[in-house]
């Protein structure tokens, strides 16, 4: 994984808040960004179950931006010396605020809790610090799903795809019977998330570590890369000329609907098909994008948690840290979230059954090493990395730049990136 300077804060934050002091015993300030119902019920009930282990929980939500706004919100509290005792933060950020020394040092939990053998190593490795725990995965999100409606591949005849040359025929055809082939949303963070599938449906498991993890510009600027700009065209080809600017649970809705064929999307997608009265493999069904069944990008969510003084604060930490990997929360909060437990041996009694293959993907994927970070939602490179990644792939989607020249552009974006 890159590493570059943490730009997070201002150097003197190390100085201002190496410990932060408690407003009270037992209880923990939480920073998130889940406001939305089912999100919020969840968050409700670890809150219930910290109280009843006797801990205040001191609720400090923000909403909107996908978490930059909390992010936001925990850099301005941070500066100002004030840090929450807890905030979610996601990949390679854990490792900037770890690298100032003022995150909580999570070890005895994780012992005591069995973590490294319940949470799988690929999860681990970006939760830790120099070896050590500082952060608690809550979830697992899949990112190379493919949504489909089987009524439209019906009425067009068509297949639906495995592989990239499948996925032209059956676009075709879907075409031609008058329906829209890909709902698509033209929003940066879209076009990355079905890129970074494309990228390993295309070159493999090995080619997208190199290429958007480790982010090596060699192996970027490679006839394999161009092979996939060139296939992030031909999906553009069989969107609608609405898509731009279109957010993704509209495009959701247009295969809820009928009107288009498939959607490239994280498992996210899943609550607007339950919303619709839908059911999995009837209504709808969900398939790894072509070319990538043996592998798995996840986005995971997770909380640090900072240094305090306070011993009954410092427990409540402890406490909060325990309760999100218990089988209960996992259970709870996954259900509401269309996400699955990060953690082994949940029972699946509850889960539908997008969920059991995706669980069973998840555990088969993080043996076999194919169980990799998403560039396109935080969890592989430093944001200044995953900027530049953005920058160029969404001007190569909208405009007329040669696969060829993005290959090239991207490497020379990373290498810059990497000297920030």
């Amino acid at each position: 994984m890159i590493r570059t300077s943490s730009k997070v804060v201002a150097t003197c934050v190390v100085a201002t808040f190496l410990w932060v002091s408690a407003a009270m015993a037992g209880e923990v300030e939480v920073l998130h960004w889940w406001t939305s119902g089912g999100e919020a019920a969840a968050v409700g009930v670890l809150k219930d179950m910290l109280k009843k282990e006797g801990h205040d929980w001191k609720d400090f939500a923000v909403s909107g931006g996908a978490g930059a706004n909390a992010m936001t919100a925990l850099k301005s509290r941070a500066v100002s010396g004030n840090p929450p005792t807890a905030a979610q933060v996601k990949g390679p950020q854990i490792q900037q605020w770890a690298e100032m020394g003022v995150l909580a040092n999570l070890d005895d939990v994780a012992k005591a809790n069995n973590w490294d053998k319940l949470v799988p190593p690929q999860v681990a490795k970006i939760m830790k610090y120099d070896g050590h725990w500082v952060a608690v995965p809550v979830n697992v999100h899949k990112i190379n799903w493919m949504w489909c409606n089987p009524e439209v591949f019906r009425k067009a005849k068509a297949k639906i795809p495995t592989t990239w040359d499948e996925f032209v025929v059956s676009s075709d055809k879907i075409k031609k019977a008058g329906f829209i082939p890909v709902a698509f949303g033209g929003q940066n963070w879209q076009e990355a998330t079905a890129f970074e599938s494309i990228v390993v449906g295309v070159g493999g498991v090995d080619f997208y570590v190199n290429t958007l993890v480790k982010a090596d510009p060699k192996a970027i600027d490679s006839d394999t890369m161009v092979k996939a700009f060139e296939t992030l065209r031909t999906v553009k080809k069989y969107t609608d000329k609405n898509a731009p600017g279109r957010d993704w649970n509209l495009a959701t809705s247009m295969v809820i609907k009928g009107q288009a064929a498939m959607q490239f999307m994280g498992d996210w997608a899943k609550g607007e098909f339950t919303a619709a009265g839908q059911s999995p493999g009837v209504d709808y069904v969900a398939v790894p994008v072509p070319g990538t069944s043996n592998s798995y990008l996840f986005n995971v969510d997770s909380f640090i948690m900072f240094k305090v003084k306070d011993k009954a604060a410092q427990e409540a930490q402890k406490t909060m840290a325990r309760l999100i990997l218990s089988p209960e929360f996992q259970t709870v909060f996954n259900l509401n979230k269309g996400s699955i437990p990060v953690r082994f041996g949940i029972d699946r009694t509850k889960f539908d059954d997008v969920a059991h293959r995706s669980m069973s993907e998840f555990e088969a994927t993080a043996s076999d090493g194919s169980l990799q970070p998403s560039m396109a939602h935080e969890m592989a490179v430093y944001p200044a990395v995953r900027g530049a990644m953005f920058d160029v792939i969404t001007n190569f989607y909208n405009s007329d730049m040669s696969a060829k020249e993005a290959a090239k552009k991207l490497a020379a974006a990373v290498k810059e990136a990497e000297t920030e």
